[in-house]
């Protein structure tokens, strides 16, 4: 099914760039304005120039992002700052980091992953996309014609027997090990060996890949492909532009963390707030918390995990507790749950509160103009003290959701709603770029 193959990276000279850890970025979507700022300050080659270059109010179609971002693929290749990989690979990264005060290892294959049309079924994706994000990635692929970053997909490794044949490539020398001053550390082997090459491209043969992140890069590669093969008479099944950069890491693999976007509200009308736990009421057995209880939320975590129910929890603004919702049997029906989608989306516990709660009970338009009023938070103590400052009026607070229902939805030929999902850490950008030209 899924074509995995080598390619020859580019990548940053090491006697140009000798300190890696000034250079390498978070992908485009999860950089803040003052980060933007300072990863610009760390280098004059941090990789930010490429993957989001700034942008300014004097920009014209002719002098804008993309247009900067171009000049300075061209001049980093030129000086040799950028530098192609002598033989293809594929190459095997370790990202190593910190979750709940633990040491984690997350290990992806770096290669370069042949684009299927999603009916095909051969990539599947478990969530929509936005056009303007879309739209970004693929003005910034007309421009440099390159994959800055790497879609973020899982795979099947039934046996680990992958798993093995990734680890007896530990003893390969690392073309990159270097340590961000966040605290990642990321060490990248590149596997030039032809038959090692077979083995773990042979692996995905009869295996579909699902996208974790970067739904929207993946669908701006389809376009792009698409718009070049109308261009050119003789676009080739092997011409570059068929492929996109891609991490691939197992289901199982110990560092695949995900994590639960919370949900926070505000902008709603307060005599709908100050009804709203009648409301919930309607749909929900609810169990209130004190906030400041002893072992609060472990409470709340075992309140959340007993099986056999919907639960999810909720702080409403001005109130000294958290409620735990469970949902009443008789709540999901054509009423409140779209019909068109499958069974396992409309059991969701991101489903029911977008639409149960957020669009029956608060009246918000999921996908519209509201989605002003509706933020997200991965950390629930930060949602918690928004709400309890007063920035937001109600916080949702979500389970983290497991693999295989991402598998399950996904091969349900189904998608999760908008931010359902948050893998943690993202896969960074600068590692190595894969050419879209030949």
């Amino acid at each position: 099914m899924a074509d995995v193959q080598p390619f020859r990276g580019l990548r940053y000279s090491k006697s140009l760039v000798k300190d890696l850890s000034k250079v390498i970025c978070p992908p485009y979507d999860i950089i803040s304005p003052a980060f933007h700022e300072e990863l610009h300050k760390r280098s004059e080659y941090n990789f930010i120039r490429l993957e989001d270059a700034k942008t300014f109010p004097q920009d014209t179609p002719t002098d804008n992002k993309y247009t900067r971002a171009a000049e300075t693929l061209q001049k980093w290749l030129t000086d040799h700052v950028l530098i192609p990989e002598r033989k293809p690979a594929i190459y095997i990264h370790d990202h190593y980091f910190q979750h709940q005060e633990k040491g984690q290892r997350r290990r992806g294959i770096l290669a370069r992953v042949r684009l299927e049309e999603w009916e095909k079924g051969i990539i599947r994706p478990h969530e929509g996309i936005l056009g303007p994000a879309r739209d970004d990635r693929l003005s910034l692929l007309w421009a440099l014609q390159v994959n800055t970053s790497p879609v973020l997909a899982m795979y099947q490794d039934r046996r680990n027997q992958l798993a093995a044949v990734l680890d007896s490539q530990d003893k390969l020398k690392p073309v990159i090990d270097t340590l961000l001053p966040e605290g990642d550390r990321h060490v990248l082997r590149a596997t030039t060996d032809n038959d090692m090459v077979e083995k773990i491209s042979k692996h995905f043969d009869e295996l579909p890949l699902y996208i974790a992140d970067g739904h929207h890069r993946y669908t701006s590669a389809l376009t792009y492909r698409r718009e070049q093969a109308a261009m050119n008479p003789s676009f080739s099944l092997e011409a570059a532009a068929n492929f996109v950069l891609m991490s691939l890491v197992s289901f199982t693999d110990p560092g695949l963390v995900i994590l639960a976007p919370h949900r926070l509200i505000r902008g709603i009308e307060r005599s709908v707030i100050e009804t709203l736990e009648t409301r919930l009421d309607e749909f929900f057995e609810i169990t209130r918390l004190s906030i400041g209880t002893k072992d609060f939320w472990q409470k709340i975590d075992r309140l959340m995990k007993q099986p056999g129910s919907i639960r999810f929890a909720s702080l409403i603004t001005n109130t000294d507790h958290v409620s735990v919702l469970t949902l009443k049997e008789h709540s999901i029906d054509g009423q409140t749950m779209p019909l068109f989608h499958s069974e396992l989306y409309r059991k969701l516990d991101v489903s029911i509160i977008d639409h149960i709660i957020l669009e029956k009970i608060l009246g918000l338009g999921i996908g519209g103009s509201d989605e002003t009023k509706i933020s997200y938070s991965y950390d629930r103590e930060d949602a918690l003290s928004r709400v309890l400052k007063g920035e937001y009026q109600v916080a949702f607070f979500l389970k983290p959701v497991k693999p295989e229902l991402i598998k399950a939805v996904a091969d349900a030929n189904d998608k999760m709603p908008r931010k359902s999902t948050y893998f943690y850490p993202k896969a960074p950008a600068g590692l190595v770029i894969n050419k879209l030209t030949d």
